[in-house]
């Protein structure tokens, strides 16, 4: 990764926080005198006639085209954009097509197969200004018309997109159909440069008009009072522009503003607040055109002249209608269906005519050449005709409509002749226009699963057709990508992590294998069957929506999970919830980061008790942990086969826990000293020994029973044991216990006011501290602490355990002594755990066996 890559490419976009892009020039021969390109602007253009390229010796940039490439930078990251070159532009050598590509430090961008440059990225040490004149801050579009109801445009923030499929000018399509249909999809769209409002056409069929004039290849600056037209005379407005000597707003205070601030009434306005997507904007799709109507009193004179001869010479020819069927009508005079005879009918009828028509001239010919010469010349007659027989019956079936009989015919033709691509070619166009209607039918009321069924037909109708059978996998591709954009709720839906990446994935890998041909063949489908053009511009629409989602929010999950295993790998789960919050800020649309958290929040619980080697909180949490996401589901099980007790272990301390809790206390015994060696032994040999002294303390009461000192060494008892591991004994002595219900109380109220004296004492010394935690050894005052911190935590577990089994009520301030003593005991222990790579194994345990926790973990020395 290149130097300043990571800090600028992954930060949040902060105010006052700026970097440049800066295109340093790859050395050639030919062109020694190239500089390096600063960009200090979020949109740079790339072409013959902009700037700094337009200084050039000519023979430098020839294989530039006029609009070429747009640079652009957006959340952050850094793209490019073919325009739809000539020569194209490449990332690493790797061509840019229809989707934007992202751009790293230390790539290499290469324009026309000439310029080349290498990508850097440096911080701004300052922000630059843009000269003397105010900035613009937002844009007021004012109709020019006052007879079509248009309201004016209240631009908030950039860039803006011109399109017909927007809001602000679809909302007119049932009023003006055609003038709305002269917009394009991605007409034009307005951004800021250096402070300055610029408008720059994309290509748009009706072109884009700023004061009468149409714009060329370049973007031009407005100023107040310019009047912009977008595809004609309907949509006018007059450029009303609101400056300010202050910085620029931000959107929220943008949105905030009063309709009277901009000089419009919001009853009548159009408010644009949030700024469209560069990503969007250059996504070059030219196969979309073909749906805006051509408006002809746009166009250049020359050009509306040109096209009024043809329609003038086709006039006279006679043009044939259009639609398929009004041609099959027109063929057979009526509106049915009109069945050709099959060929050998045919064939006897075409001889018939042919010998009929010359008989004279046949006669003589026989004369002269004999009767073998006639059956050489009828045989031949009859071979050619039969060749091409097939191919007129199918022309004539589709010209009459019977797309059902050309099928079944081709199909019939097809099994003997598979190589025939004529024949597969019409078989192709019958079978598309014979069962594609039905198929978009189902796909535009979303019911796939009968689209499916329906391709899945017209898949067993292209047997030996492979052409059909490629189309029809075209339209798998159109129907899976329609299927995805529906489950997820349309193209704006969320991005839900670990479920959607793989689809985007696949239905993207699947389009840019050949993009090209998949384009094509898409075309050719909609030339057979008109009605496909609008749910395959559809469908393109979706790709490069999926396109930007996948440069930007799937790329951010695959770093998100790059981030997750590094800190995972390197037990610091505690650095994450930022990072996550910081996604959850940035991208918006992500959907999934709840369970992220939550396997978090499992996983670093199951790590700290691993690591405290609290044996019984740890077998408790792995019988209940559930990972629902891949890292953590990864993570789990390299941590179960390195770092948790093995199955065996957890095996043969169930049992020992099930014979615990019935109260055959021996057996429990038994079973954990014949415990196999293990990483766990020196927990299980305390846990054996903890258990063994609780069961003599019991055998010892019931031996004692009505002695002085019985009642203080049974409420002793009763307070180490624990409600849910030592159940059986907790009941085993409830009786006696509530029969010193008062007495009991006071015992546990003593508790933790020693639990309070002790946990005063221990901050009043200053805690441990990290000094003392890397000590080569134990000292004194490492051990001092230590202790008031176990013994503090030891009576304060005891005495709250008195109140909740006898469930009675205690000062709320019992409570927060209790968390905050255990809080520190879990600091202590996890600090030393992280210095296991620093400190000596056998004195890491050691320290650790001062710290309070866990019946299960390693007891202080008496």
């Amino acid at each position: 990764m290149a130097t300043g890559e990571a800090p600028i490419a992954e930060m949040r976009a902060t105010v006052g926080t700026a970097f440049d892009v800066v295109l340093s020039p790859v050395a050639c021969a030919q062109r020694p005198a190239l500089e390096a390109i600063r960009i200090v602007d979020n949109l740079f253009a790339i072409g013959r006639s902009e700037a700094p390229f337009n200084d050039y010796p000519p023979q430098w940039t020839a294989g530039l085209s006029r609009r070429h490439a747009r640079v652009f930078v957006e959340h952050g990251a850094i793209y490019v954009a073919d325009l739809g070159s000539k020569n194209g532009t490449t990332v690493n050598g790797i061509a840019v097509r229809q989707a934007p590509a992202r751009v790293c430090a230390g790539d290499e961008l290469c324009f026309g197969g000439e310029l080349r440059y290498r990508v850097g990225i440096e911080p701004r040490a300052r922000i630059v200004a843009s000269g003397s004149a105010s900035p613009v801050t937002h844009l007021l579009l004012v109709p020019q018309r006052d007879d079509l109801g248009l309201q004016p445009v209240d631009v908030l923030a950039f860039p803006f997109l011109v399109s017909k499929t927007d809001e602000v000018f679809s909302r007119y399509k049932d009023r003006y159909p055609h003038q709305v249909n002269y917009i394009s999809r991605r007409h034009a769209h307005l951004f800021l440069k250096g402070g300055a409002l610029y408008v720059e056409d994309l290509g748009s069929t009706n072109g884009t008009f700023v004061n009468g004039q149409r714009l060329g290849e370049s973007a031009l600056a407005l100023v107040d009072g310019d009047v912009v037209a977008f595809g004609g005379d309907h949509f006018v407005y007059r450029v009303s522009l609101q400056k300010s000597p202050d910085v620029e707003p931000t959107v929220t205070q943008l949105s905030l503003r009063s309709a009277a601030d901009s000089g419009a009434d919001a009853d009548k306005t159009t408010f644009v607040g949030a700024a469209h997507s560069f990503l969007e904007i250059f996504c070059v799709d030219p196969a979309l055109q073909r749906e805006d109507e051509v408006n002809e009193a746009a166009q250049p004179g020359a050009a509306r002249a040109k096209r009024d001869g043809v329609a003038t010479a086709n006039g006279a020819q006679g043009a044939h209608p259009a639609d398929p069927k009004d041609r099959a009508n027109e063929r057979s005079g009526k509106g049915g269906v009109k069945r050709q005879p099959r060929r050998w009918k045919m064939l006897a009828g075409e001889l018939h005519k042919a010998f009929a028509d010359g008989e004279h001239t046949n006669a003589r010919r026989a004369a002269a050449w004999g009767g073998a010469g006639v059956a050489i010349v009828v045989a031949l007659g009859v071979g050619l005709y039969l060749h091409g027989s097939s191919e007129r019956e199918l022309k004539s079936l589709l010209a009459s409509g019977d797309y059902s009989s050309a099928v079944t015919v081709a199909r019939g033709y097809l099994a003997t002749h598979p190589a025939d691509t004529k024949i597969s070619v019409l078989a192709s166009e019958a079978l598309l226009k014979g069962e594609l209607p039905g198929w978009l039918e189902a796909l535009q009321k979303a019911q796939f699963d009968r689209a499916d069924a329906l391709l899945k037909n017209m898949k067993a109708l292209s047997v030996n057709n492979a052409d059909a059978a490629s189309l029809v996998g075209e339209l798998q591709w159109v129907g899976d990508l329609e299927r995805f954009v529906a489950a997820r709720g349309g193209v704006d839906a969320p991005i839900r992590m670990y479920t959607d990446e793989a689809t985007i994935n696949d239905l993207l890998h699947r389009w840019d294998d050949d993009a090209t041909s998949h384009q094509r063949a898409l075309d050719r489908i909609a030339s057979y069957v008109p009605v496909f053009a609008e749910p395959y511009a559809q469908a393109l629409s979706h790709l490069r929506k999926l396109e930007s989602d996948d440069s930007v929010y799937v790329a951010a999950i695959d770093r998100l999970n790059g981030v997750i295993l590094a800190e995972l790998a390197r037990d610091k789960p505690d650095a994450l919830p930022p990072v996550l919050d910081d996604y959850a800020q940035r991208y918006p649309r992500l959907a999934g980061l709840d369970r992220v958290r939550d396997d978090l929040r499992q996983y670093t619980a199951l790590l700290n008790a691993a690591l405290s080697r609290q044996l019984t909180s740890l077998l408790a949490m792995m019988k209940t942990a559930r990972f629902r996401t891949p890292p953590f589901q990864a993570q789990f099980r390299q941590l179960a086969a390195t770092r948790l007790p093995a199955a065996d272990v957890v095996q043969r301390q169930d049992a020992v826990d099930a014979a615990w809790q019935r109260g055959d206390a021996q057996q429990a015994l038994n079973d954990l000293q014949s415990m196999p060696a293990s990483p766990w032994s020196d927990v299980l040999a305390t846990e054996a020994a903890h258990k063994k002294g609780l069961f003599d303390q019991y055998n010892d009461l019931q031996k004692t029973r009505g002695a002085k000192d019985y009642d203080q060494r049974l409420l002793s008892f009763y307070a180490s044991l624990d409600p849910q591991t030592d159940a059986w004994f907790v009941q085993a002595v409830q009786k006696d216990v509530a029969a010193l219900h008062d007495k009991a109380l006071t015992h546990a109220q003593d508790l933790l006011l020693r639990a309070q004296s002790l946990w005063k004492t221990y901050r009043a010394n200053g805690s441990i501290g990290g000094t003392q935690r890397l000590e080569a050894g134990i000292s004194a005052g490492f051990r001092n602490e230590a202790r008031l911190l176990t013994e503090a935590q030891t009576a304060a577990r005891q005495g709250m355990r008195i109140y909740t089994q006898l469930k009675a009520d205690h000062p709320a301030d019992f409570d927060r002594l209790l968390a905050d003593i255990e809080a520190e005991a879990s600091l202590q222990r996890r600090s030393l755990t992280e210095l296991r790579m620093v400190l000596d194994a056998g004195l890491l345990k050691a320290k650790l066996a001062l710290i309070g926790g866990d019946q299960s973990e390693t007891r202080p020395s008496p």
